[in-house]
């Protein structure tokens, strides 16, 4: 693995974090092989940067501004003409770390005979006390990539980088420790509709009462049926029901927005 770290590109992984103490140590210490570590916090109020200059990272703090932006700004000051991003939840396995050096190295599809500008990873997510397997896995997000060619887009919630030509693939999966427990998963919902609800009522999205109706239950069944929950057993179908549950909160969150919107406008005229 030394040789072929030798032969590889640059890597500079990027990472963006907002108090994150309980899990930043972690991820850190599954990128010490890469060439370069960014680290932009968003004025975290814990020992998240404490930790961070400990470790020696390239450490930099801003007001957060979105996700979106966020992780653009952390791919613009990197050095390395590769990016790996991570977030503070989530670690490289051994297995992977061979997997990128082996094609950043050319020893295999991609690298350096210029296939691919950049490379999907497998994702796979903790959830109370096990790993998902099925209802979201693979969950591949596309975390490898060359800077200059990558570029970060999306709302509120839900960026993601854009190439130009289709990605690769590789095999071996990035662990996601969201969801830790129950409660975790509880929290995230609130967070995440708040900021879903809000860019539909900026795209004046969400008003119809259907949303309601259809999507929750067709979101269940998707998670539950068609990605195979019900092999996840109790955690499958937890995760089936409050998928369900997200959908119909963020949509009746928006719908609350754009109400509350229309009534301001008609009280001032």
């Amino acid at each position: 693995m030394t040789d072929r770290a030798d032969r590889r590109e640059k890597i500079s992984a990027v990472v963006i974090t907002k108090n994150e103490e309980a899990e930043i140590e972690d991820c850190l210490a599954s990128l010490t092989w890469v060439d370069e570590v960014i680290l932009v916090d968003s004025e975290s109020t814990d020992r998240t940067v404490a930790i961070a200059e400990r470790l020696g990272v390239s450490l930099f703090v801003r007001p957060f501004t979105g996700f979106t932006e966020q992780k653009q700004h952390a791919t613009d000051l990197a050095l390395g003409p590769w990016i790996l991003n991570l977030d503070a939840d989530e670690r490289v396995t051994p297995e992977l770390r061979s997997e990128i050096e082996r094609v950043l190295a050319g020893d295999g599809t991609g690298g350096r005979d210029g296939d691919h500008d950049g490379y999907t990873l497998p994702r796979r997510t903790w959830y109370a006390g096990g790993f998902i397997r099925h209802c979201w896995y693979p969950d591949r997000k596309l975390r490898l990539f060359r800077k200059g060619k990558g570029v970060w887009r999306g709302g509120s919630v839900h960026e993601g980088v854009e190439i130009a030509g289709e990605p690769g693939e590789l095999s071996s999966p990035l662990l996601h420790y969201s969801f830790r427990t129950l409660s975790d998963h509880l929290q995230t919902i609130d967070r995440l509709t708040d900021l879903g609800a809000r860019d539909l009522a900026d795209h004046n999205r969400g008003r119809s009462f259907w949303n309601l109706v259809i999507r929750p239950p067709a979101t269940f069944i998707k998670m539950y049926f068609l990605r195979y929950g019900f092999l996840d057993g109790w955690r499958g179908l937890v995760i089936a029901f409050l998928s369900a549950a997200h959908t119909a909160i963020k949509y009746a969150k928006a719908r609350q927005i754009i109400d509350e919107k229309r009534g301001l406008s008609e009280g001032g005229s």
